[in-house]
């Protein structure tokens, strides 16, 4: 193993698997659901810019590709393709953004909710960068990577 790839798998265990190590799947998709309904008055509280459409279609199509992964864990079959073809239509207008994060986030809540014990016992999932991810870090990646995304929204 590639030195990268021993530092990538130690970061991702530390900032992803570990901070909800002891949660149980109800408790995460629970933690999903609240940073979900804090991200949705963070987005009505924004602009309507070109640039936080963007980031907000960049938010969604990262989040559908990684339920796309979660799949996976349930039996469905690997696809290893890239998060674009996820996104938005680029048309979408900044109310259409926001209800589908609503959507996809509240997606995201009941697949975390389908795992139950699966939720620790899984195989790893191939991630695109950072290499094999447990459902749970992929649930905490999807989590933190809508966070802080959003903290670049433009006033």
């Amino acid at each position: 193993m590639a030195v990268k790839d021993s530092l990538t798998g130690l970061i991702s265990g530390l900032l992803l698997d570990r901070p909800w190590k002891n949660k149980s799947a109800d408790q995460v998709a629970e933690a999903l659901a609240l940073s979900g309904r804090k991200l949705e008055r963070t987005f009505a509280a924004a602009p309507d810019r070109a640039e936080n459409r963007r980031l907000l279609s960049h938010i969604i199509g990262i989040e559908r590709w990684g339920q796309n992964r979660l799949r996976v864990a349930l039996g469905a079959p690997l696809v290893m393709d890239e998060y674009d073809g996820y996104r938005p239509p680029q048309e979408a207008t900044w109310e259409d953004l926001q209800a589908a994060f609503g959507q996809t986030r509240q997606e995201t809540v009941a697949l975390a909710s389908q795992f139950g014990p699966a939720l620790a016992s899984s195989s790893p999932i191939p991630h695109n960068q950072f290499g094999p991810l447990t459902v749970r870090s992929w649930l905490r990646y999807l989590d933190v990577h809508a966070s802080l995304e959003a903290k670049k929204l433009k006033s």
